[in-house]
């Protein structure tokens, strides 16, 4: 051994007295936080935001390049579940039928 788990349990138990300070810093005050109304506004969409952040690259892009070619599973399936979820408002019936449309299309005709 030549002392690198030191190191490392020091790494893990700083990051855990960071994350549990970080987390509950919003818990600590006896009473709330005045925030400005423009952040209250812009926090109802910071949930949005970061699916987006999420999905939109897994969607538009491969390989970290954006796709050339509209010959990819991935776009009909989206479009459809999108289309699928404004006219009936379902979570589960939305990732069916984006399932439905995108594995015929990838693993069948191999797009």
């Amino acid at each position: 051994m030549n002392g690198h788990w030191i190191e490392t349990t020091i790494a893990i138990l700083g990051l855990a007295i960071i994350t549990v300070v970080s987390r509950a810093f919003f818990m600590i005050p006896e009473r709330e936080l005045p925030l400005p109304d423009w952040l209250k506004r812009g926090l109802k969409y910071a949930p949005l935001a970061a699916l987006t952040a999420v999905i939109a690259p897994e969607i538009l892009m491969t390989q970290g390049e954006l796709l050339d070619t509209f010959k990819d599973a991935r776009l009909p399936a989206v479009l459809l579940a999108s289309a699928y979820y404004f006219w009936k408002r379902g979570i589960l019936g939305t990732i069916v039928v984006g399932m439905v449309v995108y594995l015929p299309l990838h693993i069948g005709w191999g797009w």
